[in-house]
């Protein structure tokens, strides 16, 4: 099993409304992914954080393998989230893979 775990911050042009519709739409996006990708076990979205956080999504990921995560990367239905609900907003991304 592969874990894949991404933090986003959004970018700051964007109000308190505007993020908390965007977190909502990436979240939304994202989850909706469960059972539509093979290889893709687990996919939670946290949105909520508190104060002290320096981020401002967070992408919990568990998956079968090394090339599910491969496969999911690039796999049309991940990419449409990505181009259309995550990419547009997000200002800097932190990525940690790892195998449990």
């Amino acid at each position: 099993m592969v874990k894949h775990i991404i933090l986003w911050t959004l970018k700051e042009e964007y109000t308190t409304e505007e993020k908390n519709e965007i977190k909502a739409g990436i979240k939304e996006g994202l989850e909706g992914l469960a059972g539509k990708i093979p290889g893709l076990v687990e996919i939670k979205v946290n949105t909520g954080r508190l104060d002290s956080s320096n981020a401002d999504v967070m992408l919990d990921s568990t998956f079968e393998s090394e090339e599910a995560l491969k496969n999911y990367s690039t796999h049309p239905a991940h990419v449409e989230v990505a181009n259309s609900k995550v990419r547009p907003y997000t200002a800097i991304r932190s990525c940690l893979d790892f195998e449990v």
